[in-house]
């Protein structure tokens, strides 16, 4: 699995794109997390229809053709160097074959950052276009403005990648012990089972190493999702496995039951408890860039800065 296109670092003043690919987005969260933005001497612009909730399906941020459109544009607007979603919820697979691709692509490398039902955008970018993004907080979700760390190691990927070359949670423990390296990839584990069939699915996770984590989703749910991943040769020949947080998917040694069950066959490295994904403090994980996965040491090392 080769390494992906890094789009360039973020530096003082630049305009970034704030868009709602999925779920309603509340106001008073939104202004909240576009004053952290700002005190980051960036220049926030949000998108026409991010405060939108359909009139139908009040769980999406307007209709698919507005979210859409209001995604396209800001990808393509020269003066907008990142785009970062406001949250997650539902609706990104709703319209993500609403968006020219061809015209992203010729749009050139941006910064593109977002988790949770962004992950079927995450795996656009890296099957449409060929670009590196950023599994991490987004601007009006809880984890990001409540969490000192979750704001800074963002922070810190966008503007010095250098300075977070090795990702640690500091609770990170091996389930299975070992080191790996690859490029990585994932997301929400129940979003990557959703994508099999898809024309933006990649073909499996062979070479890479696998970052996942979920929430809301009981033991038996992850044992069919990754069931479902393992029957579909998804995860044949991946490199090795790094389990971020489980928020509210039941107590963790049912969990870790269905992890070892799973996983441990593989017989690649994979470690727990890694501090990404929608829990609080949850860390930046670069996608597509070349790692080392240290399950022992609970540490991610790349092997060049997430941004150029």
């Amino acid at each position: 699995m080769p390494a992906l296109t890094r789009p360039a670092r973020l530096a003082a003043g630049a305009r970034v794109a704030v868009v709602a690919p999925s779920g309603p987005v509340p106001e008073e969260r939104l202004e909240a997390g576009l004053d952290i933005l700002r005190g980051w001497d960036l220049d926030p612009v949000v998108a026409p229809h991010v405060l939108d909730r359909h009139t139908e399906f009040p769980y999406l941020a307007g209709t698919d053709a507005d979210r859409a459109a209001d995604f396209q544009a800001a990808w393509c607007d020269p003066d907008v160097t990142a785009v970062l979603c406001a949250r997650g919820g539902y609706g990104a697979q709703r319209m993500i074959d609403l968006l020219d691709w061809d015209a992203v692509r010729a749009a050139g490398p941006k910064v593109f950052v977002g988790f949770s039902d962004i992950t079927a955008l995450h795996e656009a970018f890296a099957t449409r276009v060929g670009l590196a993004t950023l599994h991490g907080p987004m601007v009006a979700a809880f984890d990001f403005l409540k969490n000192e760390r979750s704001q800074e190691h963002l922070r810190a990927t966008l503007f010095e990648p250098e300075s977070v070359l090795t990702v640690a949670s500091g609770e990170a423990a091996a389930l299975v012990p070992g080191k790996a390296t690859g490029v990585t990839l994932g997301g929400c584990a129940s979003l990557l089972a959703a994508e099999l069939g898809t024309p933006h699915a990649r073909a499996g996770a062979r070479g890479g190493l696998l970052l996942i984590e979920d929430v809301g989703e009981e033991a038996y749910r992850l044992d069919r999702i990754l069931t479902q991943l393992l029957r579909g040769g998804w995860l044949d020949g991946v490199a090795g496995v790094a389990l971020g947080s489980w928020v509210d998917c039941g107590p963790y040694e049912e969990l870790r039951a269905v992890f070892a069950d799973r996983l441990g066959p593989l017989g690649v490295p994979v470690v727990e408890h890694f501090g990404f994904g929608h829990a609080e403090g949850a860390l930046t994980m670069p996608f597509g860039v070349r790692a080392e996965l240290d399950a022992d040491a609970g540490t991610l090392t790349l092997e060049e800065p997430a941004l150029l």
